[in-house]
């Protein structure tokens, strides 16, 4: 098996590990659609039940799966990771029935730092959140076996 196809499977097997645990992100609907070493995509269909005052959805559950895709693509190395900052913009709102997709891609890890960005889009193309995290490697693995 090549390095590339190993890094591919524990990325794999990292998502799964990380789904089994993540209660919230199974409360929301949020699916991985895709994840490879330093990037996940998931998605989540907005419900009305995820609406804020003004009807459209929630910033703070848009943020929850860009938060997502974020754990999945810098975990993917199986180095237990955490949010060290995030920031979120909103340039379009989500509506009742929007599909949202969170696509999150590392742009740099260096030592115990990493830097990704997360971009939610709708059905449509259109940008509805635009996520940077800043992550931090602490001790720990996800899976056994592959340190």
């Amino acid at each position: 098996m090549t390095d590339q196809a190993k890094s591919q499977l524990l990325a794999e097997r990292v998502s799964v590990a990380i789904g089994e645990r993540d209660t919230a992100a199974r409360l929301l609907g949020i699916s991985v659609d895709q994840i490879a070493p330093g990037f996940a995509r998931l998605s989540m269909t907005v419900r009305p039940d995820m609406l804020n005052g003004a009807g459209i959805c929630h910033g703070g559950l848009s943020y929850t799966l860009a938060d997502t895709a974020f754990a999945h693509a810098c975990n993917s190395h199986n180095r237990l990771s955490v949010a060290q900052s995030c920031s979120i913009s909103y340039p379009a709102a989500a509506r009742t029935g929007d599909h949202l997709t969170a696509e999150c891609r590392e742009v740099l890890r260096q030592g115990r730092s990493g830097i990704y960005d997360c971009t939610v889009t709708n059905q449509d193309g259109t940008v509805v959140a635009l996520f940077r995290g800043q992550s931090r490697t602490i001790s720990g693995h996800l899976v056994e076996g592959s340190e």
